[in-house]
Order: structure tokens, then C-alpha cells, then sequence
């Protein structure tokens, strides 16, 4: 059997990096919604990869919560990687994450060294959160106020949208008017 090949289109091999529109905010935030917008909006082929996603393709099994940290933090790390990947191969990504601890914003740091990501503050107001965390019903309840003090600590970013206050709409309006310009909050950042 001949199994047909195709030769890569010309420059496929050396692209230009994709762009990286990174959301962060805590669960139920509004992170995947304001990413679905985005994608209804920007013109070109986009790709939304969360990290719930991931998470979510992993094997279930009955851990232990000591055999289950390095389960958790290696798939956090190759989800990094994953949207790395993406990028480094041209595309362009809305990533979905929340970087409740320091670890999680260092290997970033690291792995994105150099690729242009426009960092962006997903923010809801601690009420609204609890709210939506008891209305989705899929979510553990309290998640949110643990990550609440935690994912927005000491962040500069490209562009806040405040999810409570303000439409999917205008939100991915907020975010797509920033990529006219360079992005400088995730690559100023000192680790």
C-alpha cells in the first residue's frame, strides 16, 4: 500500500511565530467565554487551547493527592508546551489558563520566551464569581475564592477586562484593539 505524501508548502518549515493572546483568571471568570468571542471575531485561523482541556483528556484513576501533584503539575507544564508548539509553527492561540501559583508563571516565563504574547487580566468581582460557580453546578464550589487573592497578585498585563461588568462582545474588543500594538507585559517581566 502507497500512502500519499504532500511536500510542505514553501516557507511552512521556518514560519513566523504565531501571535498568543494569553487570558488569565480564576475558574469561571469568564476566560472561555471572552476566548469563544474572541474566536467569533478575529479574522484568520485562531486556536483556543485551555488548559481545563487538558485536564480534562487525562485518564482517571484513584489517586492518592501525593501521587496526583506531579500528575497535575506535568500536565500543566506540557500544556505550556502544547501552546508553544502551536505558535512556533505559525499559528496564532488564545489560551486559557489560570496562574494561581508562581511555578505556573515561571515556566511560562520560560517557554514563551521571545514569542509575542499579549497577557491579559480576566477579572470578576468575588460575588459574581461564587454565583456562577453554584449556577454552572460542574464546578467545586470555593475554587474561585482560593484563587480569587492569588491569580491577579503582582501582574502586569497588556489589557484588564472586567467579565461582571462588561459583554463577551466587548471584551474580545478590549483584547483584539491591544494587537495593534507590540505586546510588553509578559516579556518586561522579570522572573
Amino acid at each position: 500500500m502507497t500512502i500519499a505524501t504532500h511536500e510542505l508548502l514553501p516557507g511552512a518549515t521556518d514560519p513566523p511565530l504565531g501571535r498568543v493572546v494569553f487570558l488569565n483568571g480564576t475558574s469561571s471568570s469568564g476566560k472561555s467565554t471572552v476566548a469563544e468571542e474572541l474566536l467569533r471575531t478575529l479574522d484568520g485561523p485562531w486556536y483556543h487551547l485551555a488548559v481545563d482541556h487538558f485536564h480534562r483528556a487525562r485518564s482517571r484513576h484513584d489517586w492518592t493527592d501525593e501521587e496526583f501533584l506531579p500528575i497535575f503539575q506535568r500536565t500543566v507544564l506540557g500544556f505550556h508546551r502544547v501552546v508553544a508548539g502551536m505558535a512556533s509553527a505559525g499559528n496564532d492561540v488564545v489560551v486559557d489558563h489560570i496562574l494561581g501559583e508562581r511555578w505556573r508563571l515561571a515556566d511560562c516565563l520560560e517557554v514563551f520566551a521571545g514569542f509575542p504574547v499579549y497577557f491579559v487580566g480576566v477579572h470578576c468581582a468575588l460575588p459574581e464569581l461564587e454565583r456562577r460557580e453554584r449556577a454552572r453546578g460542574n464546578r467545586t464550589i470555593g475554587r474561585a475564592a482560593l484563587q480569587f487573592p492569588q491569580v491577579h497578585q503582582a501582574m502586569q498585563y497588556d489589557v484588564e477586562v472586567h467579565t461582571d461588568e462588561q459583554t463577551p462582545t466587548e471584551c474580545a474588543t478590549q483584547i483584539i484593539h491591544q494587537l495593534h500594538t507590540p505586546p510588553t507585559a509578559f516579556s518586561s517581566r522579570s522572573r
